[in-house]
């Protein structure tokens, strides 16, 4: 029989099994399993499970027969495998516009997070060159590594924001000191620059810039780091319908629903839309339950999003980090003479040298320039997105509530015509026959708690250290 006399053998006898009386339709005849097998070799190629014509199937497990059947054992398990492939690769799809939402917008951020750590960089060392000629070429070294230290915090290093501001300002002044407060003089010995590294901290000669500097860039990365770990989680939670193990008894339901009817020949046969729905809520009552926690790790994304100005902002705070390096070098200027003295004395300098007040006109402090490549236009910011990823995140608050529905609606579940499958036979699909035919699968109490508490952990409320006063 070729492949295309087979097929329309399938279809002729599953239509008149189906426009026959629902609950007679059973196999009747030799030949009323070669539509069975002719459906059945498309799963499995080749095999020779199916009988040639009905059996009483004493040895089925499910897909138990009020009269005679078209299935074996073999083929049974065969079906219940098949469908387990079935339930996943519909989770899957279910999950794939939504974990595409979380993935490519952690990928994005950690992208622009990148760029506008690499337009700070560039902006500072502008300022060094536009500034400070002398020791620009040197104190870029610096810089470099400062914003390497920023990115490594970002992607989740363990690095103190506070030791690497301090390094950077540390390593900063015996520049500072050598081409501004004593220009012209040899530069400082190994010694010598030690000893000024500490004096920098001591004698606080940078004022309270760097303790700003600390307070704004570590509230802002802290910020960006917990953003981009929750985006992280989101697609770790995500992925729990993607690797889902679903107990014996849901898969022995799946099996009856989707194949038990092919053992009768009713190929065609579709579930009912209701008997679909309890079997859903007991396959995936552990995954439904973690709509609670999806919803409230929403609310908590946003919550942060939200908290992400001003300060918190890293955007705003690493494009406008020059300006804060450059004041503070300005403070050490005005503050020259007598720093002069003090570290002539703390550092042993032999030879003094007489510190001359210098004309610092207003341009000199003010790069124009430099200060108008950093505006950006409002909807090209980072907020903005940020906002725009919320909108789009809770459009799919209801994602774990609504999977019975959407894996019913998805897999051939009956929802308007006139006859339906229960379970055990065809039926009115308004009948309410499917209720007392049906046992809702369970997961078994343990591995849903398990289940939930994993999640739980996973999805505690994510906020950054110290932003409560934001709200």
């Amino acid at each position: 029989m070729s492949g295309s006399g087979g097929a329309l053998l399938l279809l002729a006898a599953a239509a008149a099994a189906l426009l026959g009386a629902p609950a007679a339709a059973q196999p009747v005849g030799e030949t009323s399993c070669r539509p069975v097998r002719a459906a059945f070799q498309v799963l499995q190629p080749g095999a020779k499970w199916v009988p040639e014509s009905p059996v009483p199937g004493s040895d089925l497990q499910v897909c138990i027969p009020k009269g005679s059947t078209c299935c074996s054992r073999k083929m049974e398990e065969k079906y219940q495998a098949t469908a387990r492939l079935n339930m996943e690769q519909v989770l899957q799809s279910a999950s794939m516009e939504l974990k595409f939402l979380v993935i490519q917008n952690a990928a994005v951020f950690q992208e622009a997070f990148e760029i506008v750590v690499r337009h700070a960089r560039n902006f500072t060392n502008s300022m060094f060159r536009t500034h400070y000629q002398s020791m620009g070429p040197r104190a870029l070294k610096f810089v470099g590594e400062l914003f390497t230290d920023v990115s490594l915090y970002i992607l989740g290093s363990d690095i103190s924001v506070n030791d690497m501001i301090n390094e950077f300002f540390d390593s900063l002044f015996p520049l500072v000191y050598s081409h501004l407060i004593n220009p012209g003089f040899p530069d400082p010995s190994v010694e010598m620059t030690e000893c000024l590294r500490a004096a920098r901290r001591d004698l606080k000669v940078f004022g309270n810039y760097p303790k700003m500097m600390m307070t704004q860039v570590s509230k802002s990365l802290q910020a960006t780091r917990a953003f981009l770990q929750a985006l992280n989680l989101g697609i770790e939670v995500i992925n729990t319908t993607d690797h889902l193990k679903f107990s014996k008894d849901c898969g022995r339901a799946l099996l009856k629903m989707w194949y038990c009817s092919h053992c009768q020949g009713l190929l065609l046969a579709k579930p009912c839309a209701g008997y679909c729905g309890v079997v859903m809520q007991g396959c995936l009552a552990g995954v439904v339950e973690i709509d609670k926690h999806w919803r409230e790790y929403i609310g908590s994304l946003e919550g942060l999003t939200k908290g992400m100005h001003g300060i918190y902002d890293m955007e705003h705070v690493l494009l406008n980090l020059f300006s804060l390096v450059r004041d503070a070098i300005v403070y050490v200027q005005k503050n020259g003479g007598k720093l002069s003295t003090t570290l002539s004395r703390l550092c042993g300098h032999a030879q003094q040298r007489q510190y001359r007040s210098a004309n610092y006109p207003e341009d000199l402090f003010v790069d124009k320039k430099v200060l108008k490549v950093t505006h950006i236009e409002p909807e090209e910011t980072l907020s903005s997105r940020r906002r725009e990823l919320i909108t789009k995140l809770k459009s799919h608050s209801s994602f774990y509530s609504s999977l019975p529905e959407y894996v019913c609606s998805h897999s051939s579940a009956v929802q308007n015509d006139t006859l339906c499958w229960n379970g055990q036979e065809v039926v009115e699909s308004y009948s309410k026959g499917w209720l007392c035919l049906t046992e809702k699968p369970q997961a078994k109490p343990r591995r849903r708690r398990r289940r939930a508490e994993t999640v739980t952990m996973k999805m505690t409320v994510v906020e950054a250290p110290g932003m409560e006063s934001c709200e």
